[in-house]
């Protein structure tokens, strides 16, 4: 089933709250129960891979209540449900969310929604309940981070597109001297583009000592237009020609399936990488991209706040 959100999760949580102190981790497990959460779902993390899902919008859920005094955190790690709470608890809420936190003037002041500076300029008020407030801060985050990356991803393709084979060769050169391949960027363009063997394009080096070889193959293809079989048969067969154990075939557009298919049950090493993979990893890389910002979140030190 699909995790709730954090704004449903929070009544729960001061239910099990108002049993006694907790931990977010024990809440979690003691909800995941409740739900039936299979095993993966329970590890289920969030985009960035920090923190799993549930246990990241238990945590807010415990946060938002606090700040509007529904719970209490008498020990590091720990929270238990306030008088407040409670009493909030024995009016049988049928749902506790942020709409109903708003109404405690210290909750208001610390979220401070988007509608209050609309209201300040006379305009109309967003209500409070909308999709970007039934998602905590992280998935927000990683959200704008993943369209911002996705967006990134497609300019970087039709740029690549726009540009000739030779540029698509060097560029191919710069992204394997990044990663650690063809020992110096010198070397790897002495040789990748001019090996002159039949269905292999260039030749790096796998270390800085060249003790073993990569042979690469690169097809600047439109999207729409995968790489089938035949391509990738006739780059095996250079490789068993050339006595070569391992290859890279880098495109801008697919694979088959066919293709993908026939490279898992090779004796030679073969990596596939498509145009999704190649602007992820000049992402990565910092082939063909440069950084404009770099945001720094911080959390609380609990060890630095603990007393012996």
């Amino acid at each position: 089933m699909t995790i709730p959100d954090y704004q449903t999760l929070m009544l729960p949580v001061l239910r099990l709250a108002a049993e006694g102190e907790t931990r977010v981790p024990d809440v979690a497990e003691r909800i995941a129960d409740d739900l039936g959460l299979t095993p993966e779902e329970r590890e289920e993390l969030l985009p960035s891979g920090r923190q799993r899902l549930l246990h990241n919008r238990v945590h807010w859920a415990k946060t938002y209540m606090g700040k509007a005094g529904l719970i209490a955190s008498p020990a590091r790690g720990r929270f238990v449900a306030t008088e407040k709470g409670r009493a909030l608890l024995a009016t049988s809420p049928e749902r506790i969310d942020v709409t109903l936190l708003m109404q405690e003037p210290a909750f208001r002041e610390f979220y401070k929604p988007e509608s209050t500076a609309a209201e300040q300029d006379g305009a109309e008020a967003k209500p409070v309940d909308t999709a970007s407030s039934r998602t905590t801060p992280e998935e927000r985050i990683d959200a704008a981070y993943a369209s911002l990356h996705a967006a990134l991803r497609d300019e970087l393709l039709q740029r690549i597109l726009a540009n000739g084979p030779s540029f698509f060769e060097h560029l191919i050169v710069d992204l394997l001297v990044a990663m650690g391949y063809g020992g110096s960027h010198k070397d790897a363009a002495a040789q990748l583009g001019r090996s002159g063997d039949g269905g292999v394009d260039g030749i790096v080096n796998e270390d800085r000592l060249g003790l073993e070889r990569i042979y690469v193959q690169a097809k600047r293809y439109a999207p729409g237009n995968p790489v089938g079989r035949p391509d990738v048969n006739a780059f095996v067969g250079s490789l068993v020609g050339l006595g070569a154990s391992k290859g890279v075939f880098v495109t801008t557009s697919t694979f088959s399936q066919p293709a993908s298919e026939y490279v898992r049950h090779l004796a030679q090493r073969v990596i596939l990488i498509d145009g999704q993979e190649l602007a992820d990893l000049m992402i990565e890389h910092g082939v063909g991209v440069r950084s404009y910002r770099t945001v720094e979140f911080k959390r609380l030190d609990e060890d630095f706040f603990g007393e012996e």
